[in-house]
């Protein structure tokens, strides 16, 4: 009998065979939908069995002890966050560490990547306390919203004056810089205004890689617990199916690497400067990824305490408790 389940993802490029269907399974229908804007809890979401998701949200669930959402160690989404880091290109700021005492913008305050961006600016000596914060909508084509999340706090943590796009406040010296991951229109335009605060992120972002042994993951695949109990089997051929979109994807695109002029140059760097499993799936492999997520939601004020992985994956920390038992005996 095949189990069909309803999966909304945004559309990541490597997720196109399992889309298309050239990735399948015999006992698993995977009908996906093509969200622009993540569902905001899968567990009452009555649309979908299952989602792409904020890691960081994930975690606030398990630590409030909502139990509705099973989550899979198969980060969909994954990046590096010092390029994520943009001011002007009249700005004097070169380096990480003169973000000290500056007007930080962020699209969300626990939004996982603006997390994991406090993160690496906190390897800089640049903490939370250390700086003013704005949490606001990026350009006048996002919507106006709540991007504080609770964590307001006067002087310190903010709303963006006047709801005000963050681009324009920054253009205008309102602030001194911004975290994004996708970049505002006109960015990669000659003429921009805009630039990333490190000139050599890619090289930040190696030493980065080399310091902790992982690419950080913002986005993972979260499972209604009702779906999970009822096929216990699903999570793994779940996370195997996205695993083989990915490998077949990485294929294709190694093949036709044309899309760009210099990605072929692109895929050899990033073979020379990562390890072939740095995306790969599974508790395991994630462990010290997991970890420093779940300490730094507590050190920046995100979470009352650390979370450990076996409660935030405690399906996973099971099968593995089972697997190794089985090895002993």
């Amino acid at each position: 009998m095949t189990v069909t389940i309803r999966l909304a993802l945004r559309d990541w490029d490597y997720m196109t065979p399992l889309v298309l269907g050239e990735v399948s399974s015999p006992r698993l229908d995977v009908k996906v939908e093509r969200v622009g804007t993540l569902i905001s809890h899968i567990g009452k979401d009555d649309a979908h069995d299952a989602a792409e998701m904020s890691f960081s949200r994930y975690t606030q669930l398990r630590a409030d002890g909502d139990e509705t959402v099973i989550g899979i160690p198969n980060f969909i989404m994954r990046g590096f966050r010092h390029r994520c880091i943009i001011t002007t290109k009249k700005s004097p700021i070169t380096q990480l560490h003169q973000l000290a005492g500056k007007r930080i913008g962020v699209t969300g305050w626990r939004d996982s990547g603006n997390t994991w961006t406090r993160a690496a600016l906190r390897r800089e000596g640049v903490g939370v306390e250390d700086a003013m914060w704005f949490a606001g909508r990026l350009t006048e084509a996002h919507p106006v919203t709540d991007r504080l999340d609770g964590f307001g706090r006067p002087g310190r943590i903010e709303a963006a004056p006047g709801e005000r796009p963050m681009v324009e406040l920054l253009k205008e010296g309102g602030l001194d810089a911004v975290f994004t991951p996708f970049m505002p229109e006109g960015f990669f335009d000659k003429d921009s205004p805009f630039r990333q605060v490190l000139a050599d992120f890619r090289g930040a972002e190696r030493q980065y890689f080399d310091d902790v042994g992982y690419v950080p993951g913002m986005h993972l695949i979260g499972v209604k617990a009702t779906v999970a109990a009822e096929h216990p089997w699903l999570l793994e051929e779940l996370s195997t199916l996205i695993d083989e979109s990915k490998r077949v994807w990485t294929t294709k695109r190694r093949k036709y690497a044309d899309t760009t002029p210099w990605m072929l140059d692109e895929l050899l760097k990033v073979s020379a400067d990562l390890p072939p499993e740095w995306d790969e799936s599974g508790l395991d492999a994630n462990r010290a990824m997991i970890v420093d997520f779940a300490r730094e939601l507590h050190a920046q004020g995100i979470l009352p305490r650390i979370l450990t992985a076996l409660e935030l994956f405690p399906l996973q920390a099971s099968s593995n408790r089972s697997q190794l038992s089985a090895a002993e005996s």
